[in-house]
């Protein structure tokens, strides 16, 4: 379990400061993405899941609080009421999976505002980074329809939280599976992968190294073909093809992780159509985005696969996401941020979406929570007194979701340039609320 320590000072001492005055009354604070990265057209949510078990786990250990208590910030009765301190709110989300745009709440938390508070920080750390993954890597499925996507960031993820959660969000946003091993332990999600060149470079030449790799892997032999030279490669699988055919062993794939991707493949497809492995895939990775994966299927390179990893799993065009989680309501009260750049809408809110039946996506309608509107809503309860209202869903079920969502995406948002935006149209209702809440704003100041 990871440490509720693992925070911003900032949420503790106005813990404090509201132990001190006595302040507990219901808050609801709303997490939103301001606006879009460049080029992005959507967003995806995900990271619903940690954020459940983070809240159902909630508390401080008791050697944290000893060390609180000796830090010398903080005095002895705040910190002693810390040790009774659980999640007993609501949370109302949108389903991981779903598309959503600038100002849309995808989670909004009801409960005490020590609590509510508290647990700002951690919040926005699993869900700003998941939904910044998965909405990347949505990207890269809607350039590859069809082809085989695996996650192959770990490596270069930063740190291992980030590398499994990023397989995670890889694999709800349309990857077909990741190698990070305790991503299929712990998720379920299939795993995939080849040799290193290490491998190669270890046997006395490439033609034995493959040979043995296959021995030991007959059901699964990808065969890393450009330690060297990449084509002579080829050719020792023709020639390896043959003398293991004999044996029932098939050569499924191989993989080409350097120089001119495109270029290597109608070779070296050329070659191994030539000796009659038509069913030999060719899989294709080194430094992979949705870019340079549409770049190569533009041309038609003859590519089955792509395995894509630190671009995708660090979202390195645009690694951060404009995103809060801000006090939208106290003790009944609406409220609102007013700062420059950073103004938030008032009050609980709801977001409607209208579509025909199996049609693409016309508009969403931001109003406030007891405002109906046509269309479909799209936060829904997930959450009372801390606890889950109901297992959640399948991975896999998530997974479909999300291709659901993407599907019915408006034809210029799944493209890779920017698109005219998506239309999100604020409620009367929402309008006169934030006018309102100025006005009150105003007389008090």
């Amino acid at each position: 379990m990871t440490s509720t320590l693992l925070t911003d000072l900032y949420q503790l001492t106005m813990l404090q400061a509201y132990f001190d005055e006595g302040m507990n009354g219901t808050a609801a604070f709303e997490f939103f993405a301001r606006k879009l990265p460049p080029r992005r057209n959507f967003l995806m949510a995900a990271g619903l899941e940690q954020v459940l078990d983070f809240l159902e786990g909630l508390r401080f250990e008791p050697d944290e609080l000893e060390w609180l208590a000796g830090c010398g910030r903080f005095h002895r009765r705040f910190v002693d009421s810390l040790a009774d301190l659980r999640f007993t709110g609501d949370v109302v989300a949108m389903p991981e999976g779903t598309v959503f745009f600038p100002d849309e709440p995808i989670l909004r938390v009801v409960a005490p505002l020590r609590e509510a508070q508290l647990i700002e920080t951690r919040v926005i750390n699993l869900l700003q980074f998941q939904t910044l993954v998965a909405s990347k890597a949505a990207r890269v499925r809607l350039a590859a329809p069809g082809k085989l996507l695996v996650d192959f960031g770990l490596r270069r993820a930063h740190g291992a939280e980030a590398g499994l959660l990023s397989a995670r969000a890889s694999f709800i946003a349309g990857f077909d599976g990741s190698a990070t091993v305790e991503a299929g332990r712990r998720y379920g999600i299939p795993l995939f992968g080849t040799m290193a060149h290490s491998f190669i470079q270890a046997h006395r030449d490439e033609a034995t190294a493959f040979r043995r790799f296959a021995h030991s892997h007959p059901q699964a032999s990808t065969l890393l073909i450009d330690t060297y030279d990449t084509e002579k490669a080829a050719h020792k699988v023709v020639a390896l093809a043959r003398e293991l055919a004999g044996e029932g062993i098939p050569i499924q794939a191989v993989r080409i992780d350097s120089g001119d991707l495109g270029a290597h493949s109608f070779r070296v497809r050329a070659i191994l159509d030539a000796a009659g492995l038509t069913k030999v895939k060719i899989f294709a990775s080194s430094n992979l985005d949705e870019d340079a994966v549409a770049a190569l299927l533009a041309h038609d390179a003859p590519i089955d696969g792509f395995g894509v990893g630190t671009r995708m799993n660090t979202s390195a065009d645009h690694p951060y996401l404009d995103c809060a989680y801000k006090l939208e309501e106290y003790e009944g009260v609406a409220r609102r941020k007013r700062s420059e750049g950073k103004a938030t809408w008032p009050g609980r809110k709801q977001v409607f979406r209208r579509a025909e039946a199996g049609a693409a996506f016309a508009g969403d309608r931001l109003t406030t929570n007891d405002d109906e509107q046509p269309g479909q809503p799209l936060l829904s309860p997930v959450m009372r007194a801390g606890r889950r209202l109901a297992p959640s869903p399948p991975l896999g079920a998530v997974r479909d979701h999300a291709a659901a969502q993407l599907a019915r995406l408006p034809a210029p948002l799944r493209g890779l340039e920017e698109a005219p935006p998506y239309p999100v149209e604020v409620a009367a209702r929402l309008l006169e609320l934030a006018r309102r809440v100025d006005a009150e704003v105003l007389d008090r100041t």
